[in-house]
């Protein structure tokens, strides 16, 4: 079997000990942070754009406010950096393919929103119909570190959805948490082909 350059937790930890970690080790530890996936939208018309977010989280809710962590490499950072209104659009554990779409494709905003469906908000931003939650957000702070970007935003608004398992990822792959809509009606007999319907 081959080694793995991965180190395994000893019985203590101490500052030396994680201060010398080598960025390979760092990056596998990175990946056992499980996190819920959001798609970033901002802009109307031609102009919107989005892009698939590192993490997000709440940092306040009095007054309710967003922690958003984006890499800047991806070509659609630039027109985000100067938008100062965007929705944050909270990914239900069905939504995959969103997550990949809009990770994959930076420089083809034109087909960027062909997958989904969208709805706009009361300023004409594009908000993903069916995901788990949409909060509506306006910039306060930007902190651009290396090749990534701190953005604190401030709710103006917020939407919960159908009600969907959660998206996660996990060890560098996105999963589902929870239910999805589709297994939650088939588990009651709601859906045709379900095992409740199957045995009448």
């Amino acid at each position: 079997m081959g080694s793995t350059n991965v180190h395994r937790l000893p019985s203590r930890l101490s500052p030396a000990d994680v201060g010398a970690a080598a960025a390979a080790t760092i990056r596998a530890a990175a990946r056992e942070i499980a996190g819920g996936v959001a798609v970033v939208t901002w802009g109307i018309g031609e102009a919107r754009g989005g892009l698939t977010a590192a993490s997000a989280s709440l940092l306040s809710a009095q007054p309710a406010t967003l922690f958003l962590a984006l890499n800047r490499a991806p070509a659609p950072y630039a027109a985000f950096a100067r938008s100062a209104r965007f929705a944050v659009n909270v990914l239900g554990g069905d939504q995959r393919e969103i997550a990949e779409h809009f990770a994959a494709r930076p420089d083809a905003p034109a087909g960027l929103f062909e997958v989904g469906r969208w709805l706009p908000l009361a300023d004409d931003l594009a908000c993903l119909a069916d995901c788990a939650a949409v909060f509506e957000c306006e910039r306060e702070e930007t902190i651009e570190r290396r090749a990534g970007t701190i953005v604190v935003a401030r709710v103006l608004s917020a939407l919960i959805g159908g009600g969907s398992g959660a998206l996660i990822r996990w060890r560098g792959v996105y999963d589902q948490h929870g239910w999805s809509q589709d297994e939650i009606s088939h588990a009651v007999g709601l859906a045709p082909g379900s095992k409740a319907q199957d045995r009448h």
